[in-house]
């Protein structure tokens, strides 16, 4: 059931109005197009593992979403040095088998179809570095439904989720195009970061972010299923 955010309040109502629908559709990656876990969590185990540090899967499951160094101070404390060459040691076993250790959320392939076809424009904006996201994508035949796919850098530049937000509608809008844009994502990183940039949200909730944490971020809107969400942005 569709949920919008009007003052603070969540309230049922019906898809917008065709005039005002979103032409422009950013998605992030991981928990909201396709679900990582087993890749992810396995790749923060073998760099925890680097530093003599164990834990089980179901532990992880918070690093699907944010910037990895990010998650590796919060999460174990990790300085600045030992955060970087955490995230060196994930990238190991990511690259080269984590990365597919993954799973398009059922129903996502027929939304970027739909959306497509009713002359939607749509991108991808993750903190994942762009290189694995393009890998990711193409793997599973999603690349050639986006005209951008947007992420962080190697080098540990372009990060938090608004400057990827920004990076993405600059290239998508530098044709001199007008479109109303929306991010869908399934963290509170994706609700802040689409504020920040001066765009609506959406939340979906199937994802790796809790219902709570994303009420709290106050997203435009609040979606709890693949069909919800091609309801909303009218691709369903």
């Amino acid at each position: 059931m569709i949920q919008p955010r009007v003052k603070g309040v969540y309230a049922n109502i019906t898809p917008f109005k065709k005039e005002y629908r979103y032409s422009l559709i950013l998605f992030d990656l991981d928990g909201t197009l396709t679900d990582p876990a087993v890749g992810i969590t396995r790749s923060v185990q073998y760099a925890l593992a680097k530093f003599g540090l164990q834990a089980v899967p179901s532990d992880l499951l918070p690093f699907i979403g944010p910037p990895l160094q990010e998650s590796f101070q919060c999460f174990y404390s990790f300085d600045d040095k030992q955060a970087r060459q955490a995230v060196e040691y994930y990238r190991e076993y990511y690259a080269g088998t984590g990365l597919y250790e993954n799973a398009v959320y059922p129903g996502i392939g027929r939304l970027l179809q739909e959306l497509r076809a009713s002359g939607k424009e749509l991108a991808v904006a993750t903190s994942k570095p762009t290189c694995f996201a393009e890998k990711v994508l193409r793997h599973f035949g999603l690349d050639t439904f986006f005209t951008v796919i947007a992420g962080s850098n190697l080098d540990g530049t372009r990060v938090r989720k608004s400057e990827v937000i920004s990076y993405a509608l600059e290239r998508v809008t530098g044709r001199n195009e007008k479109f109303v844009p929306v991010m869908v994502g399934d963290r509170e990183h994706d609700v802040i970061g689409a504020r920040e940039s001066g765009i609506d949200s959406v939340a979906v909730t199937y994802g790796y972010g809790s219902r709570e944490e994303l009420q709290s971020a106050g997203p435009t809107y609040l979606v709890h299923t693949v069909v919800e969400l091609g309801e909303l942005l009218g691709g369903a």
